[in-house]
């Protein structure tokens, strides 16, 4: 059976992380979201994949290639084109990736699925297309139902008692909402579908194919469904998923590593004195990182590969990537350093280099910088302020 992974946005909402890494690639513990998906399609009999990439597409390319070390096949449509020797990423909509490759060769001639490449599900897939060709439905929005208060951060979806979809609303106050059932980007189509769609143009599925197909009364349908789906589409969402993985919320997604002490899980050859340090779990720490003397850790909290936490310093409820190597003294609440960033959990960010900072955050790989002493408390006050 056959599948899209939606995988082309820039993903200007989880800023900073996407300037260097595609939304499919962010890591839930060490693993890219988007091998998940592929897991899940594999489970359900979607062995036959079409990812269409722009954005960092090399990285996604590069990981995944012909997907046989994750038992199913892929194959990659890219939307871009090389500008002074660079691929330039040029997106064409997520409607629009569909024509393209149906356009280039009609790939979708049976049932089909279409995930969004930044969630963890675990959706009873085959479920969910039995009732869709029990409806005879042309195409099928997978819906999941939220609390009213909830229904503000989502595009609702408005059936009948049939399920027919009768209208959309896009992040509705919660006294105009018509419905607590949320699109969750999930969609299962019939090749029929890419007749309403446009060749050669930019062209969305949410706000232009879905409105068309509710306009012209076709057999469209939305299936509310009970399963678990963590999106990843903003920074504060993303630290959100890596807390609730750390603390057992996510029944899919197993905490990687050995565990050594309760609740605390390492890669291999973690340099720590664990009679030296305050770890609290949850907490993972990743492979090659090295915890000094003195340090303080507070769960759920996730350090990765090749870190290096200097003495005296406090990660609590934060979430550290790569070859971060934490300066004596700080203290990091509610937060995720990615590189040369240091966000807080609302999604505010400091360039630690810009603000001249990376003498406390800064690369491992880099020779460890030079303390200014007078400055330490200080900028220890501004990075908890945030």
């Amino acid at each position: 059976m056959k599948a899209m992974i939606l995988a082309a946005g820039k993903g200007t909402r989880i800023r900073p992380i996407t300037y260097t890494m595609p939304k499919p690639m962010i890591p839930i513990l060490q693993k890219p979201v988007m091998e998940f998906l592929l897991e899940l399609l594999r489970q359900h009999g979607f062995d036959q994949i079409v990812v269409n990439v722009s954005h960092l597409a090399n990285e996604i390319e590069s990981y995944f290639r012909d997907g046989q070390h994750f038992g199913v096949q892929i194959a990659y449509s890219f939307e871009g084109r090389i500008i002074d020797g660079e691929l330039v990423g040029e997106a064409i909509g997520s409607a629009g990736g569909m024509r393209r490759i149906q356009d280039f060769s009609p790939f979708f001639d049976d049932t089909f699925v279409v995930l969004c490449g930044d969630a963890l599900i675990d959706l009873d897939l085959t479920a969910a297309v039995k009732w869709h060709k029990a409806k005879g439905a042309i195409a099928t929005v997978v819906m999941k139902s939220v609390p009213k208060e909830e229904v503000s951060s989502y595009g609702v979806v408005v059936t009948d008692e049939d399920g027919r979809i009768k209208a959309f609303q896009e992040k509705p106050s919660v006294e105009e909402a018509l419905s607590t059932n949320i699109n969750t980007g999930i969609y299962i189509f019939e090749p029929e579908v890419l007749n309403y769609i446009p060749s050669g143009q930019e062209y969305d599925i949410g706000s232009q194919l879905f409105p068309k197909l509710v306009e012209i009364a076709a057999p469209f349908y939305g299936i509310s469904m009970d399963f678990q789906w963590v999106d990843i589409g903003k920074v504060p969402d993303y630290w959100q998923a890596i807390q609730d993985v750390l603390m057992g919320k996510v029944k899919n997604v197993k905490i990687p590593g050995h565990q050594v002490r309760e609740g605390i899980y390492t890669g291999l050859n973690v340099a720590v004195n664990w009679d030296k340090v305050d770890i609290t779990g949850p907490v993972y720490i990743g492979g090659m990182t090295h915890i000094e003397d003195g340090a303080k850790i507070v769960g759920p909290t996730m350090i990765g590969p090749n870190c290096w936490i200097c003495g005296d310093a406090t990660v609590e409820n934060s979430v550290i990537f790569e070859y971060a190597r934490l300066g004596p003294g700080v203290r990091l609440v509610d937060k995720l350093v990615f590189g040369r960033y240091c966000v807080d959990k609302t999604g505010a960010t400091i360039d630690v280099q810009a603000a001249a900072l990376d003498w406390l955050i800064t690369d491992t790989r880099q020779a460890p910088p030079s303390e200014p002493p007078s400055e330490r408390q200080a900028i220890a006050d501004l990075l908890d302020s945030h």
